[in-house]
């Protein structure tokens, strides 16, 4: 009896120390790299960004690709794409037909991406490449993706800081989701979690909160954000508050749960209202001297809330609309496609 409860016990453990023991020691090493950077007239900064690309990421075990995605460019980005393709095959860009916004060439950088882990990161040069090598390690231990969360933001204004907190602070509250403080694009992602994300086909494109939507295992790594050396930013204050409307809108329907209970709160005072009125005329025969400007301004706040919300609804209508169209979210001029290895 005693030997065969030990034969049992050996053999439960010899299952359970496969499942277990690798676990600890796992690790893995790229094939190849891609790094995405959509752009917009970037044609100071991205000889200089080519060349901290290629010098800190260019010496690695793995096959690098770099793909620019200009997108709609007015100045001579697209000839330095060529030049630098020409000189350097491991350069690659695709140039849309038109400036279709930074989310959406971010979508085609993605498309067309063949590394095995995919990095995004703006053009700006604020994204300092050796972090890079940081989020490859992180991804080494086991992350699906790494987002890069900024320690501190050199050279931006208290405005632009104090806004990007409410914004943070709002979507959160707005739409449930558990948004990460303090992050933009830059980021890593290994190729399953690019695969999801292509499927995700919505014509309001919030990159970084669908990166965040399909879940997998995502691990912040804390960097500090080099201020802007060269050019002009691409997100002027009122492209920015369209930004953060298309993120709220795009994943919580709160804005019109929201108008539902305002309505029904204006219902229910002026229930309340018409109460009083009718009481203190038939009880207690107040004849109550009109005032117009009370009544009129009154009027006027009130068909205010509802042009606003009837302005919200169609907010939500037109997205409605956008999709039904299947029109594609962009449309290549021309470009140079990276290699690939997959089969």
């Amino acid at each position: 009896m005693g030997n065969e409860r030990d034969n049992q016990t050996f053999q439960l453990n010899k299952m359970i120390e496969p499942s277990i023991s690798p676990c600890s020691a796992i690790t893995r090493e790229p094939e190849s790299v891609s790094i995405v950077i959509p752009g917009l007239n970037e044609a100071e900064t991205l000889p200089q960004l080519y060349s901290e690309l290629v010098r800190i990421l260019g010496n690695g075990r793995w096959r690098l690709d770099i793909l620019f995605i200009d997108d709609g460019s007015t100045d001579e980005t697209l000839s330095i794409c060529k030049c630098l393709h020409r000189s350097d095959p491991r350069f690659n860009y695709l140039s849309l037909s038109r400036n279709y916004g930074h989310q959406r060439a971010l979508t085609a950088g993605l498309d067309h991406s063949t590394g095995q882990i995919v990095v995004i990161m703006d053009a700006d040069l604020q994204d300092p490449p050796e972090v890079v090598l940081e989020m490859i390690e992180l991804w080494r231990n086991g992350a699906d993706v790494v987002y890069g969360q900024r320690r501190s933001r050199t050279g931006e204004t208290w405005f632009k800081k104090a806004t990007a907190s409410a914004y943070y602070r709002a979507i959160r509250v707005l739409s449930g989701m558990d948004l990460p403080r303090d992050t933009g694009d830059f980021r890593l992602m290994d190729q399953k979690v690019v695969d999801c994300v292509r499927e995700l086909r919505e014509q309001g494109r919030f990159m970084r909160g669908l990166i965040h939507w399909v879940g997998f295992r995502q691990e912040p790594l804390l960097y500090n954000r080099r201020p802007r050396m060269l050019g002009e930013t691409k997100y002027p204050l009122l492209k920015m508050l369209r930004f953060a409307w298309d993120g709220i809108t795009s994943f919580s329907a709160a804005p019109l749960r929201f108008a539902t209970a305002i309505g029904f709160l204006v219902f229910l005072a002026s229930s309340l209202l018409i109460v009083i009125y009718f009481v203190r005329k038939e009880i207690f025969h107040d004849a109550m001297v009109p005032g117009w400007t009370a009544l009129f301004m009154s009027i006027l706040a009130f068909g205010g809330l509802q042009i606003f919300f009837i302005g919200l609804v169609g907010e939500y209508v037109a997205k409605c609309f956008e999709q039904t169209k299947q029109r594609p979210l962009y449309i290549i001029s021309s470009g140079s496609i990276p290699p690939t290895d997959k089969v």
